[in-house]
């Protein structure tokens, strides 16, 4: 039986030197996540920012909401693929890094194609509940992953994308002697998730992990 390469250093950067270029932007956006330290490891990956982009361009989607934004890769990632009618709606509650994202999203031209909403990202879900999308990328509070991803099962289009980051959680999540908080609840919100019957799923290793759902 076939199995997952394990990707070393070495073919990592094979990789990203194969794969799409990244604009300008986002190699500025990374370069900057640089300097934060332990807080670089909030960004993701460049793999998944190229996977992100691609979904976006080949699928037809208009309409993005974004939960968790931090400086704004993702984001411009997925700003960049869309067409001149797309429109990203991008949460987070930290004010200090959304000035920094909207500074970067600026610097591209693409701040007509994103808005950016400083708040408890369930609070505004509940807002905005009469939108609907065609993707949503959930990267936000690991302990709210549920309660986004039902918000985000009625917000989004028949056959639409629900992506989750961080869903192997470094490895953790095979770990069942676990007494970790964060590894309990990625746990428990992937098995919820499996055994959800409104939409079809698969689990992609990039980075630390995505789950890619389509709405049935």
């Amino acid at each position: 039986m076939g199995s997952d390469l394990k990707i070393n250093k070495k073919i990592q950067k094979y990789i990203y030197d194969k794969g799409l270029k990244l604009h300008p932007i986002q190699q500025e956006i990374i370069n900057y996540n640089k300097s934060l330290g332990k807080l670089k490891k909030m960004q993701i990956s460049i793999s998944q920012s190229q996977f992100l982009y691609l979904i976006v361009k080949i699928s037809n989607i208009k309409n993005i909401l974004e939960i968790g934004t931090f400086t704004g890769l993702s984001t411009l990632s997925m700003a960049l693929a869309l067409p001149k009618n797309g429109k990203i709606i991008a949460l987070d509650r930290n004010e200090e890094t959304n000035i920094v994202a909207t500074n970067f999203f600026k610097k591209a031209n693409l701040e007509n194609k994103i808005k950016t909403i400083i708040n408890p990202a369930l609070e505004t879900l509940g807002q905005i509940k009469d939108q609907k999308f065609d993707l949503i990328f959930i990267d936000a509070d690991k302990l709210n992953y549920k309660n986004y991803y039902e918000h985000s099962i009625s917000l989004i289009n028949t056959n639409g994308l629900i992506i989750i980051d961080n869903v192997l959680w470094h490895g953790e999540v095979v770990n069942e002697n676990t007494n970790d908080k964060l590894t309990l609840n990625i746990q428990k919100f992937n098995n919820y998730v499996t055994n959800d019957k409104r939409v079809e799923k698969v689990i992609i290793p990039l980075g630390d992990g995505m789950t890619v759902c389509r709405k049935l």
